[in-house]
């Protein structure tokens, strides 16, 4: 396949050529036109000068014409001698008509035209009327000339009755160069110009093309995947590829941020299951063991029991994030009031925090409704809240607030005095597998030689919480400080609800009660880490 330098090359030649032939038709025709205007000018001019030398003889007293009666009576004006004698000295083609529009006079040149040719320039000069158009005689038989006559009628009364007008013409080939000739000289010239153009086409194509060609190897070399840290140059000139190579830029900056969180999530998706296979099957051989006593076969069985349903758990989170990011995971939406739901919340994370000995608050409830999936809203509260009790220590307090603004918008806000974020990992909370405490166990020791689970999540929690919450065309965002606890916030678009239909709205269901087709009960899955 020809290169674009190449095609753009023969573009041009294929436009220039075509200019060529329209600018040589179009000069054909104008200088055809040149030259019938100057062919026309030169008849009037040797009319005039013919009419000029009649009027001069007549002046100085020499006899033109004279009138001769015919044998019917009839008067006939003829030339004199004298007539020959001054105007043969006269080239061209003209002719001298009597009063009567007869011929009078015809030049030597007239005369030694063809017999016909000479009948048809007759017929033609008797027509032909001063001030009128001029006329083209086309002489094609056995004459002097090839071509065309072009003649014109002039008269003077000052030369007297017995003439009525001069018929000049002259031959249009005198002005008209051949067309042989021009085609020629266009056929001789046509392949030097069509050459040179060609040359400098092809380099100022590559010129042109220059830039492009080292924005392609540029992102030869970065597409090898381990080269994304790589940035194509940028012009200054604000041109079209300077432009391209900004866009580009920013696609591999995606690609770069893309790549990099495919890596990081591959590598922490595979130590999130590594460490739970491995205790399932510590607790698998440790079962199967001939010397272990029943009570411990029994533990051994109900820890890896515990890690089986953790697997499950982070399996099921990850299929609803790529479900999620393809965009098949449908949200059954309907009009949801939001009180009922944040009370059923609010009394889930009573019951939590009385175990965790924290304090929790609801000091504001207002009734909204949204257009949503209840069970999707109640797993986003629940994330959060379970999220900040997580996270809080014994003696701390949580708070939970529900608003509705007056731009119809349903604030949700979570307060905790737990341990905050630092401002480095704020920007890192909704991203997958991500945890400010990295560091910490799966499993801890306990005094008796066994091994208790550590309820640490996978990191999912949030970024679900965040899928939720833009699902649903609403915003999450969260301040914290480090040692100062955590305030999440979420925004929903409330949708107005007539008040005979406001009975009718969805109230959630208890927490037992709760069940999605793609996720198990809230009780069972872990979507509270950060």
């Amino acid at each position: 396949m020809a290169s674009t330098r190449t095609r753009l090359t023969f573009s041009y030649l294929v436009v220039l050529t075509a200019t060529l032939v329209a600018f040589a038709v179009a000069l054909y025709i104008a200088r055809g036109a040149e030259a019938d205007q100057e062919v026309l000018e030169q008849s009037a001019a040797l009319a005039d000068d013919v009419i000029a030398t009649i009027r001069n003889a007549q002046a100085s007293g020499k006899r033109l014409t004279y009138i001769e009666q015919s044998e019917a009576g009839l008067p006939t004006i003829r030339a004199t001698q004298e007539m020959g004698e001054q105007l043969d000295r006269h080239p061209g083609y003209f002719l001298v008509l009597d009063s009567l529009g007869r011929l009078l006079f015809s030049s030597s040149a007239v005369r030694l035209l063809a017999a016909e040719d000479q009948s048809e320039l007759y017929s033609v000069a008797f027509q032909l009327r001063p001030g009128g158009p001029a006329a083209r005689l086309p002489l094609t038989r056995d004459s002097l000339i090839r071509g065309r006559l072009m003649l014109v009628a002039r008269r003077d009364p000052s030369i007297g009755p017995n003439i009525s007008r001069v018929v000049g013409g002259l031959p249009t080939d005198v002005a008209n160069i051949a067309p042989q000739l021009l085609l020629g000289t266009l056929l001789a010239l046509a392949p030097v110009i069509l050459i040179i153009s060609l040359g400098v086409a092809y380099f100022v194509a590559g010129r042109a093309f220059r830039p492009v060609e080292e924005l392609i190897n540029e992102v030869e070399a970065i597409t090898d995947g381990r080269s994304l840290h790589r940035r194509l140059p940028v012009a200054t000139s604000g041109d079209e590829l300077s432009r391209l190579s900004a866009t580009l830029n920013a696609m591999i900056g995606r690609l770069e941020s893309s790549f990099t969180a495919l890596r990081r999530f591959t590598a922490d998706a595979s130590h999130e299951l590594k460490t739970p296979l491995t205790v399932l099957r510590a607790d698998v051989e440790r079962a199967m063991h001939p010397v272990t006593t029943t009570a411990d076969r029994m533990v051994a069985l109900e820890e890896a029991l515990q890690e089986t349903a953790r697997m499950a758990d982070l399996v099921e989170s990850l299929l609803t994030l790529a479900r999620a990011d393809e965009g098949r995971y449908d949200l059954h939406r309907e009009p949801v009031r939001l009180e009922p739901l944040v009370r059923d919340v609010f009394e889930t994370a009573v019951i939590l925090g009385e175990d965790a000995g924290l304090t929790i608050e609801l000091p504001d409830c207002e009734d909204a409704t949204v257009l949503g999936d209840p069970n999707r809203l109640r797993q986003l509260f629940l994330n959060l809240v379970t999220n900040a009790i997580k996270y809080t220590p014994r003696g701390g307090h949580v708070e939970i607030s529900l608003t509705h603004r007056k731009n119809d918008e349903v604030v949700l806000g979570v307060r905790d005095t737990g341990i905050g974020i630092s401002a480095s990992d704020l920007p890192h909370v909704f991203e997958r597998f991500w945890r400010a405490d990295r560091v910490r166990s799966r499993r801890v020791a306990t005094g008796d030689s066994s091994w208790a689970l550590d309820r640490g999540g996978f990191g999912l929690g949030l970024s679900i919480a965040q899928w939720i919450v833009q699902a649903h065309g609403g915003t999450l965002t969260v301040q914290s400080r480090l040692g100062r606890g955590s305030m999440f916030t979420v925004v929903l678009p409330a949708v107005p609800v007539p008040a005979e239909d406001a009975g009718e709205t969805h109230e959630p269901a208890s927490a037992g009660a709760l069940r999605d087709p793609g996720v198990k009960a809230d009780s069972n899955i872990d979507f509270t880490d950060s």
